[in-house]
């Protein structure tokens, strides 16, 4: 039983609706109906969470998302993340995380982990950190590379939220699931899901209605649009850093 998440999922889709958001999901059925998997979701837009479960939930599965630890202590999103079963992550205690995600796995759960860590300001994906690879390996279970285009222009950094009905198509895609073995090297491994996942964002791109005029802010300068490109995208989140540091030593 799902006491919190269920009707969370119900109040999302009731949210979608009012948005008038219309989707187009593929590979529903590369998710496993039963057995553990990493989730590996590229990450442009604050709504990822609840795009990201959708392919999932006509199988009743529900995705476990590795989240910053603070969420969980907010007074309205808390009780929700921890009645949901998400995983805290401690930017300073990375370990608890990990620990808490690989057992989670070998439940016969499915995380749900951002590979590059923070939203991409470019729209293009960034560096990926080499956590979901170890996960999968340490936990025997495979990565189901995930991709979403189109969220990024209901809500994103540095952009107006357009939480409204704003008829935004939204298009998500499940790879079939990539097998990892235990002893590869998680360098070459984590590069085998990027480029799975960047061949599925390029169709995803190529399908999607054409952006025009003030639209163009959310297409990235690779194609044709005026997105920041991925260095200047990287020195943003740099100066972020450094503001978050200065707000906690200053």
């Amino acid at each position: 039983m799902e006491p919190v998440y269920r009707p969370v999922i119900h109040a999302a889709k009731t949210l979608f609706f009012l948005q008038g958001t219309r989707f187009t999901i593929t590979g529903e059925e590369n998710v496993p109906r039963t057995g553990g998997a990493v989730m590996a979701i590229n990450h442009t837009s604050y709504l990822d969470f609840m795009y990201a479960g959708l392919p999932a939930w006509p199988h009743r599965r529900y995705v476990r998302f590795m989240a910053k630890k603070s969420i969980f202590v907010h007074g309205v999103a808390g009780p929700l993340m921890r009645g949901m079963h998400h995983i805290p992550v401690d930017r300073h205690n990375g370990g608890e995380a990990f620990r808490l995600a690989v057992a989670a796995l070998k439940a016969g759960e499915i995380v749900g982990v951002f590979p590059e860590a923070t939203m991409s300001r470019s729209f293009e994906l960034k560096e990926f950190k080499p956590g979901a690879v170890k996960m999968a390996q340490v936990a025997g279970v495979p990565v189901l590379p995930t991709t979403i285009w189109g969220g990024h222009r209901v809500w994103t950094k540095d952009h107006p939220k357009r939480m409204g009905r704003a008829n935004i198509p939204v298009h998500i895609a499940v790879g079939e699931p990539i097998v990892l073995e235990r002893r590869e090297d998680v360098t070459a491994a984590t590069a085998r899901v990027k480029a799975a996942m960047q061949a599925q964002l390029d169709v995803q791109q190529a399908a999607y209605p054409a952006l025009t005029g003030d639209e163009l802010v959310y297409l990235p300068a690779r194609l044709g649009g005026t997105a920041p490109t991925l260095q200047a995208s990287h020195e943003a989140d740099e100066q972020d850093m450094r503001r978050t540091r200065d707000k906690f030593t200053g």
